[in-house]
């Protein structure tokens, strides 16, 4: 029997996990390597750990970047250079731990799942976060559900992903535009594309005609 990758057994120390891979297991860079003689439930619980920090060290970056942040300059082009991301997934990761401290973060769900209803109120976050884990969900799972909630919403506004490639340089320099802001940068992008966009079309363009702008979300696969 395969070991349960999605509520990994844990080592723990105390109230706080602490993730850790089992000492018959020897862990490099670019290799795992274990003894001649393991039995199944060890292999199991190494594949658990294996999974667990896996799927944990997005949530590490996303707090990482945020202490970064917060205390030095240039964290993302520093950033960029040391973990071979590119921005937009590190900014990600980044948006994500912000709009949820530890405390409302379930454990049973990855990052991904949480970026599913990160653009919503933080009550409905919960709602979806609450059943997703209840239910055994998976992220496409949670997907699909919201997908369907938000076609059966009156006035609901569709959505696209757009990909855009910048440099570090003009990343900073817009992360900090809408920090001066107090704005979320993806608001703050959404805002400013919109503004420009009617400026180019012109006053011919009835105002009342075009949708609201959508709540920004995250794209990940």
């Amino acid at each position: 029997m395969m070991p349960n990758l999605r509520h990994p057994t844990l080592n723990t120390h105390g109230a706080q996990e602490k993730l850790t891979v089992d000492d018959r297991a020897c862990t490099r860079r670019s290799s795992l390597s274990l003894p001649e003689y393991l039995s199944l439930e060890h292999w199991k619980t190494i594949g658990e750990q294996i999974f667990a920090i896996n799927d944990s060290s997005a949530w590490w970056l996303g707090d990482w970047l945020v202490f970064g942040q917060q205390t030095y300059p240039n964290r993302y082009r520093d950033a960029i250079e040391q973990t071979s991301l590119d921005y937009q997934t590190l900014r990600n990761y980044a948006w994500i731990a912000r709009k949820f401290p530890p405390s409302r973060r379930r454990d049973g769900l990855s990052l991904q799942h949480h970026a599913e209803v990160a653009a919503l109120p933080a009550e409905e976050q919960d709602r979806w976060l609450e059943q997703a884990d209840s239910l055994n969900w998976s992220r496409n799972e949670l997907r699909r559900r919201l997908r369907v909630a938000r076609g059966g919403r009156a006035g609901a506004v569709p959505t696209e992903d757009v990909q855009v490639t910048a440099s570090a340089e003009q990343c900073d320099r817009w992360e900090k535009a809408a920090q001066h802001m107090a704005s979320d940068l993806n608001d703050w992008m959404i805002r400013k594309v919109d503004e420009a966009a009617a400026t180019a079309l012109g006053p011919d363009v009835d105002d009342t005609d075009r949708s609201p702008l959508p709540d920004p979300s995250v794209a990940s696969e």
